[in-house]
């Protein structure tokens, strides 16, 4: 007993110091997952072109990369341009808005019994009096730059990732003169590598068929900036459960903020929420079945404890990051009855 108590607080100790280290080192460590996590993309299609009938064979490994790897980038700048000519016309459009959402702040004035009539200067005024406008400019400024710059290094670290993989191999080798476990964590990485790239490539799958059902049913009804909220909700895709809720709940806020009109907005959360049940129920188990094995409480908990420690990039890695924790703790045995307990059908 007293082993096992002594083990259970080196346990807690050694998870509170690594999560101590993941959050102050979450500026380093984040563009370092999300090339990791790109990297991974990259290779799952790569394996995908290679299995294309006529152009797969015929291509080299190298020139399947170089595919993959522009068909990202051009991905890339096609959702950048998109997202700029969406500002563009938001910011075309703010008097309409400004002219509905007074309308709906009277409508719900006169539900409650509220005599005095909002009007736009009174709500102006009521939030301004809580928003610092130049700090607020300052902030979203700064975040636009710090997420450019992002990208810049994720871009660097994925191409230096590329170069770097052809020696990884090599490198496993030499950490242990021990054939036996060389052999044992080239095993371990490789069945990491396979699981999360075919993962994440799935999922990128999935959050573009996503986004391009629900672009139509935007389109249908009519809303404004239908592209922009696609690519929304194709994004929140990669964030479990919350992110199904929110791709659903943003779009209809909007709507109705554009129509003014309650059943359109009501029709339109149906509409999605279809879409969404149809990608949650059907595709999604169909295509990617119990690939990372996770028990859904697990996940909601590490999307909890992920986003906590480095904010919304944590929502989007926590599943791909707790799914390789947990085939690392398989893999010994001291460790591996947690990675049962966090699997969804303890077989690991």
């Amino acid at each position: 007993m007293n082993e096992r108590f002594r083990a259970l607080v080196h346990a807690t100790v050694f998870a509170v110091l690594v999560g101590w280290v993941l959050y102050l080192g979450r500026g380093i460590l984040v563009p370092v997952a999300f090339s990791v996590m790109a990297l991974y993309v990259i290779l799952g299609t790569s394996r995908w072109l290679a299995r294309v009938p006529v152009i797969g064979p015929a291509l080299p490994v190298q020139a399947h990369h170089a595919l993959a790897t522009l068909a990202m980038l051009g991905a890339l700048l096609l959702l950048g341009g998109l997202a700029m000519d969406s500002i563009d016309q938001l910011l075309a459009r703010v008097p309409h808005y400004q002219v509905q959402l007074v309308a709906l702040v009277q409508q719900g004035a006169a539900l409650l019994g509220i005599e005095s009539e909002p009007s736009w200067d009174g709500i102006r005024s009521a939030v301004l009096a809580q928003v610092n406008l130049p700090r607020l400019a300052g902030s979203t400024l700064g975040w636009a730059a710090s997420m450019v710059g992002g990208l810049v290094v994720v871009g660097l670290y994925v191409t230096f990732l590329m170069v770097e993989r052809r020696q990884f191999d090599a490198k496993l080798d030499a950490l242990s003169p021990d054939p036996r476990r060389g052999a044992q964590v080239r095993r371990i990485v490789g069945d990491i590598n396979r699981r999360i790239g075919t993962y994440l490539a799935l999922k990128t799958a999935l959050s573009v068929l996503l986004g391009l059902a629900s672009w139509v049913v935007l389109a249908m009804l009519g809303v404004e900036l239908a592209p922009f909220w696609a690519l929304v909700i194709g994004l929140l895709n990669y964030v479990p459960y919350i992110g199904s809720v929110l791709g659903v709940a943003l779009p209809v806020l909007f709507a109705l903020l554009q129509f003014g009109d309650l059943r359109t907005a009501l029709l339109l959360a149906g509409a999605l929420s279809a879409v969404q049940f149809l990608n949650g129920n059907l595709l999604d188990p169909y295509l990617m079945g119990s690939s990372l094995n996770l028990s859904p409480f697990v996940i909601l908990l590490c999307l909890a404890v992920w986003t906590a420690l480095w904010g919304v990039p944590g929502a989007f890695l926590a599943v791909p990051v707790t799914a390789s924790i947990v085939m690392v703790l398989a893999e010994f045995p001291g460790s591996r009855p947690v990675a049962v307990l966090l699997s969804r059908n303890g077989k690991v």
